[in-house]
């Protein structure tokens, strides 16, 4: 089975299985060996670890871009400069047409028309996203996951606090999630989703101004401090599952480099889809170098707070380490 079909099956809902000896490379194998003979300094690893858990290097610029592309929005409305017009579910920058790959499913599905602004919107979407790294999109564009981020932080200190428990689901229901909202555009030739989309209702809200719908989205965000962490964006969401089909086939990634790494799992502890991180586990990197799979939001968090530097960001074809 390819490196690639395993991380769209474990996209889908699969977890990651551990490897067999058999799977791993010679070059990884001797990495091993060699890494179980050396004694670790662990206070100099700690003191490493601690300085890691203050870079914010990635995650400042992301929330920088996340701000200022939505403040877009609101900057060409309100002084109607048409820059960018529209929302983020379909807009035009500059006369160009954009829309989101998964609202252009869905009203394809819909309305069982092609429209060809439309196509041309989605096309250019996908080449952007394509080389930006597939689901960067939710980490870098949508106003949700900006929130739900902060939430987040919430949610984990009542957790530690023991005041709320964390309730997980079973990653499988997205996939289920995205064929019933497939069908129900097809069935009732509405865009179903689209109702219930926070991205697409906190983006109308910050450009056109707030409405009754956004109780809809503090609901979601008050389920996510006091019940489960992260429910819609792990769970529920289509839109990232779209964009990582489109990130499987990125020449942005993240990329894992077995040899600097000492297994602290400070990485997994901070991502918002853990089981991409597999590969950090001892034993389960089959290789050298390991592309982070088809889930990755590529939001950098991992690249931050690792204290060897084992995972960084690359694009293909390039020598250059981001």
């Amino acid at each position: 089975m390819s490196a690639l079909f395993k991380s769209l099956l474990i996209m889908f809902g699969r977890d990651p299985v551990k490897p067999a000896p058999e799977q791993i490379s010679p070059e990884a194998k001797r990495i091993y060996d060699h890494n179980r003979m050396q004694k670790v300094d662990s206070r100099a690893l700690r003191a490493d670890m601690q300085a890691a858990e203050k870079n914010h290097r990635w995650r400042n610029r992301r929330w920088i871009v996340v701000i200022l592309i939505n403040l877009l929005f609101v900057i060409s409305y309100h002084f109607d400069v048409q820059l960018v017009e529209g929302a983020l579910t379909a807009s035009r920058v500059v006369g160009f047409h954009l829309a989101d790959l998964n609202s252009a499913v869905q009203v394809t599905l819909a309305y069982k028309h092609i429209v060809i602004n439309l196509v041309i919107g989605a096309v250019t979407v996908l080449i952007l996203w394509w080389l930006a790294g597939g689901r960067s999109f939710c980490a870098w564009v949508c106003p949700y996951h900006l929130l739900a981020e902060w939430a987040e932080k919430l949610h984990l200190a009542l957790v530690t606090r023991k005041i709320v428990t964390d309730h997980t689901f079973h990653r499988g229901l997205r996939t289920v999630l995205y064929v019933l909202f497939a069908l129900l555009a097809v069935l009732m030739g509405y865009t179903v989703f689209e109702m219930i989309s926070p991205v697409g209702i906190l983006s109308r809200a910050i450009t056109y101004g707030p409405s009754l719908a956004l109780g809809w989205v503090v609901v979601l965000l008050l389920f996510e401090v006091f019940y489960s962490r992260r429910a819609w964006c792990r769970y529920i969401c289509p839109i990232g599952m779209t964009y990582g089909l489109v990130s499987t086939v990125s020449p942005t990634r993240v990329v894992y480099h077995l040899e600097a790494c000492h297994h602290e799992g400070q990485c997994r502890k901070v991502c918002l889809v853990p089981h991409v991180l597999d590969c950090v586990i001892k034993g389960r990197a089959t290789d050298v170098k390991v592309p982070i799979g088809a889930d990755c939001t590529r939001c950098g968090l991992c690249v931050d707070v690792c204290p060897t530097h084992s995972l960084r960001f690359k694009v293909k074809g390039l020598e250059r380490l981001l």
